[in-house]
């Protein structure tokens, strides 16, 4: 069994991304994998599947059922073989883990997703976690806290580090902004002044006026430009 899965400069291939569909139960019988857990690995990185599958296989516990290297790919396959847990990359191309996260979870409400990245910044754990992972994972993780984390997501239960929840625990007290305002903030992370936005979204100048205010309040910002730097960080809007 591999002691972590830190296998990010484990070959001279491990930046090679290409789509790759392994489906090795198509018509799932779950009378043949006895009380195993079914698991669907998603990643654009080949040596990142193949030692995740290693390790879980040599676990005993888990049945990797279906591999896949693209997100269009994955939602095929979770349609076809309905895993009991799905472990997806965060950055992927063209689709990538928060979108196949979100499709995911509108196939089925109740699907048990492991979003496992390099990433740890506030945007990249808020966007994972609002499209519906119940883990956030980083894929230097031991072996024996990832197999914690399925266990845990397979009980219904989110399985968060300490170092995210603390990333979480910074923004709670935040009020939420309403989607009006949300669109606001949309339309200000893309440099638009009051007047663009009014005509954007069809509103006086002077309504924009009072959301901006009631955004850069809520944010607790000095300014656009800061209130701007703390959506990004807490994933709040989108980067290009």
């Amino acid at each position: 069994m591999l002691a972590t899965l830190d296998l990010r400069a484990a070959s001279p291939h491990a930046a090679t991304r290409e789509p790759v569909t392994c489906a090795l139960d198509i018509h799932p019988d779950r009378s043949m994998t006895d009380d195993r857990i079914r698991v669907l690995l998603v990643d654009d990185h080949a040596i990142m599947r193949e030692g995740l599958a290693a390790v879980l296989t040599a676990n005993g516990r888990f049945d990797v059922v279906g591999q896949s290297g693209d997100g269009a790919t994955a939602l095929q396959l979770f349609q076809d073989l309905a895993p009991d847990i799905a472990i997806v990359d965060l950055r992927m191309t063209p689709m990538d883990g928060v979108d196949v996260t979100t499709a995911m979870r509108n196939i089925d409400p109740q699907a048990r997703i492991i979003v496992l990245t390099t990433y740890d910044t506030d945007e990249e754990v808020f966007r994972g976690l609002r499209a519906g992972a119940a883990s956030y994972l980083l894929k230097d993780v031991d072996s024996a806290e990832l197999i914690e984390a399925i266990h845990t997501v397979h009980a219904g239960r989110k399985s968060i580090s300490p170092k995210i929840a603390a990333k979480l625990a910074d923004h709670v007290a935040a009020d939420q902004l309403t989607a009006r305002q949300q669109e606001v903030l949309n339309c200000l992370s893309e440099g638009k002044s009051n007047l663009e936005i009014a005509q954007s979204l069809f509103i006086s100048e002077g309504t924009v006026k009072a959301h901006v205010k009631a955004i850069l309040q809520k944010l607790d910002a000095r300014d656009r430009t800061q209130a701007i730097t703390i959506a990004i960080k807490r994933g709040m809007v989108r980067t290009l």
